[in-house]
């Protein structure tokens, strides 16, 4: 396990980020900076796929971008069109097979899969295929999507249709043919996916609206809940399927309070002033005393500047990330893991010694990086620290594309929050309430199935994970 990973492995963590270009040149090189924006959702592996309107080449690997990609490899991906993918997996499906996007080498035409989310009913439907004969060489939902799209009748964009009418979750698709793009939202829009038009008159299809700036791109709208947009070079280049009539608008929190970019708008919504908002929501009620704010960074520093506008303190930099750490860095040890905290992240002494500091990140999940992380604090000299969380507490798992599927992973479905605090060594905490962050963000079109334990979808097989005492009563299908 990279160094960077065993520091995080306590935080949350997000599985994809997809980004697709029609009909510019240098599709391959665009999409590989497109993909840098979204390097922060998936640093696992990294693919990008290309077509010149012929042929569809496709160059995937496990790493970074730029571990996977040089400009030599970019060259040979020649087109007009493309689709990327960078990737984050759980330590057990890092495998290159799982990497994307999927290319299908068919009689019907070759075509090329990227995915963004988790499907939650998809051991059954990959049960049901193999029952059919198909054959999987991976576990991705992209693959499933595949041999789907191959095996139900009609145009392709119906055979999309109808496969996606099999699927419950959370899913952003991208599919590509040689000379076609269709960008395919889930029917719950648990997932953002948004379109662009670059000054060429192309299109840009992109997990964050952060990648469009890189390139270019003017944002022209977000892909709505159960539609399919087949983007294609036709009299009506942008035309819109909708694949089933019960939709509803159900974004992930976690996009505001953690995933995306701070530069990114998600259904209309920056994300920077959703988090600044949250932290002074979070300062409104504040009964403590202290000197100065600071934040965890880096998703949690929009909320600490508005939890200090809303409470007149100081805003510091009191703790600085290492982003040199390299990634293959070996800790066998307790001692040598504990070390790898303080590589990774480090406090400003000057700046909170002889101070009483309000910490502000934006959850805890597990609770030893908080843990850690105030003990950093007072080891520089703060003499206390008061953690202040911009979300409400973890208690149930996410099954939708989040890597917290357990309740023995979240510490606030064991203990409350004087024991939490009492775990982390902190002077005081307090969470951010689910009626707080709604009004904060501005929308109440928010799954907050993570804080209340009220599931958007049916769980399939995923259900039996929940406390058995409350899977009837929380689950809502």
């Amino acid at each position: 396990m990279s160094e960077a990973r065993m520091f995080w492995e306590n935080k949350i963590n997000e599985e994809c980020g997809v980004f697709g270009i029609y009909n510019t040149a240098d599709a391959a090189s665009l999409s590989y900076f497109g993909l840098h924006a979204l390097q922060h959702r998936g640093q696992e592996a990294a693919g990008i796929a290309a077509s010149d309107g012929e042929t569809i080449r496709c160059y995937k690997g496990k790493g970074l971008l730029a571990e996977v990609f040089n400009p030599g490899i970019i060259n040979q991906l020649s087109g007009c069109h493309a689709i990327g993918h960078v990737r984050y997996s759980k330590a057990d499906a890092n495998q290159i097979e799982n990497a994307q996007p999927i290319m299908v080498r068919a009689h019907m035409g070759d075509f090329a899969v990227a995915h963004n989310g988790q499907i939650v009913n998809g051991k059954e439907l990959k049960q049901e295929l193999e029952d059919m004969g198909s054959i999987f060489q991976g576990e991705s939902d992209s693959e499933m999507l595949a041999h789907w799209i191959q095996r139900e009748e009609g145009s392709f964009v119906e055979k999309i249709m109808k496969a996606c009418q099999r699927f419950e979750g959370a899913f952003a698709f991208l599919v590509m043919t040689k000379d076609c793009m269709y960008a395919i939202r889930d029917h719950n829009g648990l997932r953002p996916l948004a379109i662009a038009q670059m000054p060429d008159g192309g299109y840009c299809v992109s997990s964050e609206t952060c990648a469009f700036d890189i390139v270019g791109a003017r944002y022209i709208r977000d892909v709505e809940p159960g539609e399919i947009v087949r983007i294609a070079q036709e009299e009506e280049p942008l035309k819109s399927f909708f694949y089933t009539t019960k939709t509803q608008k159900k974004m992930c929190a976690m996009e505001y309070i953690y995933f995306a970019r701070p530069d990114s708008d998600i259904d209309g919504i920056n994300v920077h002033t959703a988090r600044r908002l949250s932290g002074r929501a979070l300062a409104k009620v504040e009964d403590h005393e202290g000197d100065i704010i600071i934040g965890v960074p880096d998703s949690s520093l929009s909320a600490a500047i508005g939890f200090a506008e809303e409470i007149g303190l100081p805003y510091e930099i009191g703790l600085i990330k290492n982003r040199y750490v390299g990634r293959t860095f070996i800790q066998p040890t307790q001692k040598q893991r504990e070390r790898g905290v303080r590589m990774k992240l480090s406090a400003v002494r000057s700046i909170v010694n002889g101070k009483r500091v309000f910490m502000i990140d934006d959850s805890i999940v597990r609770g030893t990086t908080s843990k850690r992380i105030v003990q950093l604090l007072k080891e520089a000299g703060a003499i206390e620290v008061h953690v202040r969380i911009a979300s409400p507490g973890f208690c149930s798992p996410c099954f939708y594309g989040v890597d917290t599927s357990t309740y023995d992973e979240l510490i606030a479905a064991r203990l409350d929050c004087d024991a939490v605090c009492e775990f982390i060594q902190a002077d005081s905490l307090r969470f951010l309430t689910i009626e707080q962050m709604k009004e904060a963000f501005g929308t109440p079109d928010l799954c907050v199935s993570c804080f209340d334990g009220v599931y958007p979808t049916s769980l399939y097989s995923y259900g039996n994970i929940l406390h058995p005492a409350n899977a009837t009563d929380k689950e809502s299908v």
